[in-house]
């Protein structure tokens, strides 16, 4: 599938935002026809287009002062692509960041349109057997590659705190769900109380870590099962790589009716690898062992996604929400927590 955009109506003057580029990107002059892709349920994303240049801006969904603390860190999408640039791991040229809001009424950035497939079904429907399989294969080579990489070489040493970093992602998510809450949601509850109590120790691992990196947040190449660029960083930090890794693999816990999940399909006929050869291919490029209890893992993970679908269904509620799929997102809030409660009562630690 290629990428799909809405023609809505901007909500910012285009002449303006053009006036401003005209001043720091290269190529920007001409006319400039503005589209926002579909997706993108955080910060609203356009793509730029003038007569000689593709561009893609990404903005923050409204002021800051209408937004959750820390949320829509654009900021820090830019900084970590930029600093990615030349590495194993693909992303877009980075061209400019404006924290001016009186510029469009938000911060936004804007980098280099990466012309490609972005494939929005897990499953793959238009892919045979064998692309299915080499798309997977990708896909576990570069999270692979970004955990490899050295914070401190790439200039991101300060990009996170070090050490004890499931309390603090567990108190930040908790914060933001607590912030975002409409309705009662008992697993979620369940798992508030839960986590913290049953948190591995520190065992000293860090990493650059993506936050959301699954199959839509990636483009692939138009006709090759290459990986051009990984996209929507607002939820990189310096963290546990096993917490970045988990996060990832819950497709293959999650049913097709919640977020496009694996769960219930038949991964051999697909030529999708299983749970276990992914895990092995990870550890043999990454260097590192999936170790410690993988239930917490996920529940952790089910629980953090629960609370972004939350912050989403809140937007929804505000009438802030930044696309019209938000509402479908918002409403996985509850079924994905409670997915998360089941592995919590499976985990070793006992619930």
């Amino acid at each position: 599938m290629s990428q799909v955009f809405d023609r809505e109506t901007l909500p910012f003057a285009a002449e303006v935002l053009q006036a401003w580029l005209g001043e720091r990107v290269a190529g920007m002059d001409g006319p400039l026809e503005i589209t926002r892709f579909k997706g993108g349920q955080s910060n609203p994303t356009y793509l730029l287009q003038t007569p000689t240049h593709r561009y893609v801006l990404r903005a923050k969904p409204g002021p800051v002062a209408e937004l959750l603390p820390s949320a829509h860190a654009i900021e820090r999408e830019y900084r970590v692509q930029a600093a990615l640039a030349g590495s194993d791991v693909p992303v877009a040229r980075m061209h400019c960041l404006c924290e001016d809001e009186s510029v469009i009424g938000r911060a936004f950035y804007v980098m280099d349109h990466v012309d490609g497939r972005i494939l929005w079904d897990q499953t793959l429907p238009a892919s045979d057997k064998a692309e299915r399989g080499a798309i997977y294969d990708e896909l576990n080579r570069v999270i692979s590659a970004l955990h490899r990489i050295d914070p401190a070489a790439i200039g991101l040493a300060d990009y996170g705190k070090h050490g004890d970093y499931f309390a603090r992602q567990i108190k930040r998510w908790t914060r933001q769900y607590d912030a975002s809450r409409t309705v009662t949601i008992e697993a979620m509850d369940r798992l508030i109380e839960w986590l913290p109590a049953h948190s591995p120790a520190d065992d000293g691992a860090v990493a650059l870590v993506h936050g959301d990196y699954r199959i839509d947040n990636v483009i692939f190449h138009p006709t090759e099962s290459r990986i051009l660029a990984v996209i929507d960083w607002e939820l990189s930090t310096l963290g546990h790589p096993l917490a970045d890794f988990a996060y990832h693999m819950m497709s293959w816990h999650i049913p097709s009716g919640t977020l496009r999940g694996l769960a219930d399909s038949d991964l051999g006929a697909l030529g999708i690898p299983d749970e276990a050869s992914y895990i092995a291919r990870y550890e043999q490029r990454s260097g590192r062992t999936v170790s410690g209890d993988w239930n917490f893992y996920l529940a952790y993970n089910l629980f953090r996604l629960a609370a972004i679908c939350q912050g989403i269904a809140k937007r929804v509620e505000a009438g802030t929400a930044s696309s019209a799929q938000a509402a479908l997102y918002g409403r996985q809030a509850t079924p994905l927590a409670e997915l998360g409660w089941r592995f919590a009562q499976k985990s070793g630690a006992g619930a």
